[in-house]
């Protein structure tokens, strides 16, 4: 049961690693087409309290698609609200994720906030902690890294220019 309950949790944590790659490299993407490097210089040097109302920006533009996509489900339009909270959720972890990088320090200054940033990744270091040695999660690295090369290589060849490391 144990060996079972961790395979699922590194699939679980594979998956939130390779997201967050995919949606960090998404949001650079969108930073330089909407020419956004000022608005982001500008928001890493902000005052705490100006970050956490920027913070909550991204929260109440998805909100309303979260609440919409409820009001699908609830008239039996089960594909379009599920595609709808996918989409939400997609577009809420690379806006909250693109302004929290930005704002951490200013972020982290309110006690909550640290509060609650510490607790989480907390719970993911352990979990993380817990499976990185599982073949599956083993074999999910290494198939991770030469996925990426290949993806690289492909864009290279074709002219495209990849910011240089996608980080957590």
């Amino acid at each position: 049961m144990k060996k079972l309950l961790l395979s699922l949790l590194a699939i679980f944590l594979i998956f939130e690693e390779w997201l967050w790659d995919l949606l960090t490299l998404f949001g650079q993407v969108l930073v330089r087409w909407l020419h956004l490097k000022k608005l982001e210089q500008w928001l890493s040097q902000t005052s705490r309290f100006m970050a956490l109302l920027a913070f909550s920006i991204p929260i109440m533009i998805v909100t309303p698609l979260n609440l919409f996509a409820l009001g699908l489900l609830a008239h039996g339009l089960i594909l379009q609200g599920i595609l709808l909270e996918l989409v939400a959720k997609l577009l809420g972890t690379v806006l909250i994720a693109r302004v929290f990088a930005l704002t951490k320090p200013q972020l982290l200054s309110f006690a909550i906030v640290n509060f609650i940033y510490t607790t989480i990744t907390g719970w993911l270091h352990w979990a993380h902690q817990k499976i990185v040695e599982t073949p599956i999660y083993l074999w999910s690295k290494q198939f991770k890294a030469e996925a990426k090369a290949r993806v690289a290589a492909w864009f290279k060849r074709h002219g495209f220019h990849l910011p240089q490391r996608i980080s957590k």
